[in-house]
């Protein structure tokens, strides 16, 4: 009998303990209402526990109902009729400016590619026509005073061409006795020139605009950049050049010698050789 007493007494014990445990986890993890309120008067940052959420926002929306049902009343509506609104003009609605947007990192690279290949490309071509298109340095100069007659000769004395940098020109002499070939080769506004016992060659040579130099030792004049050669008068003896050097109408004024270098006249064709001079020493190239 004890026995069960005690075992009785037991049981009881037991189910006091867990209903006291239970009642415990129920509250665990909540805060007190004292501890929530300091929250919200802490500001918009304090932290709402899980759970309390959904409770909180059904109490505001609870406290929104009662607070509409009483201006209802208090404005002699009935609760649950809609109280239109102030009009109120609607906004215009306006597109968005991209560039206020600012610019991705995409569309910087993008437009950083875009003009790098542009401005490479405006300089290739700036170069070309550069390249291209034909100096005005001679020709713009038309008619230029190279020198006088006494200046030339003391030259050819000398066994060298005369030099005249503003008309880029060189005065070579050219033999009265091979005037007769020449005038079935040459026009007559060059042949006027040859007539007078000299021919104006344009320094620039005919295959790719390298500067031909004169050769002393050859008394030629011998390209370096890929050793195209002409004789004394300046026509084509060896080399890729496809004729001869391209020359300037000429004329005598005052005992002057006046190149016009805004006529500029072909060179002779391959295989003329009017004068049929040969290199007389060793070549420069």
């Amino acid at each position: 009998m004890e026995i069960a007493v005690l075992i009785a007494g037991l049981l009881v014990l037991a189910v006091v303990a867990v209903l006291v445990t239970g009642r415990q986890r129920s509250t665990t993890g909540r805060l007190a209402r004292e501890t929530r309120k300091s929250d919200r008067s802490a500001g918009p940052e304090a932290v709402v526990p899980e759970g309390e959420e959904s409770i909180e926002e059904e109490a505001e929306e609870a406290r929104a109902r009662a607070d509409e049902a009483r201006h209802a009343i208090e404005s002699g509506a009935s609760v649950g009729e809609v109280v239109p609104s102030a009009a109120k003009t609607p906004a215009v609605y306006e597109p968005v400016d991209e560039e206020q947007l600012g610019v991705t990192r995409r569309q910087f690279f993008n437009r950083s590619i875009l003009a790098g290949s542009g401005i490479g490309l405006g300089a290739f071509g700036v170069a070309s026509l550069a390249f291209l298109w034909p100096s005005g340095g001679a020709a713009s100069q038309v008619k230029v005073a190279v020198g006088s007659e006494a200046d030339v000769k003391t030259a050819f004395d000398a066994k060298i061409p005369f030099y005249n940098a503003t008309a880029k020109t060189y005065i070579v002499a050219y033999p009265k006795a091979d005037l007769p070939k020449a005038k079935k080769v040459y026009n007559p506004l060059v042949f006027a020139g040859m007539q007078e016992g000299y021919v104006a060659l344009y320094q620039k040579c005919v295959h790719l605009g390298c500067r031909v130099p004169w050769c002393e030792s050859s008394q030629w004049f011998e390209c370096p950049c890929h050793g195209s050669k002409y004789n004394r008068v300046g026509e084509k003896r060896e080399g890729p050049a496809p004729r001869g050097l391209d020359r300037f109408p000429l004329e005598i004024s005052g005992g002057n010698i006046v190149v016009d270098t805004g006529n500029l006249q072909i060179g002779p064709a391959i295989g003329t050789n009017t004068t049929g001079q040969s290199p007389e020493g060793a070549p420069c190239v």
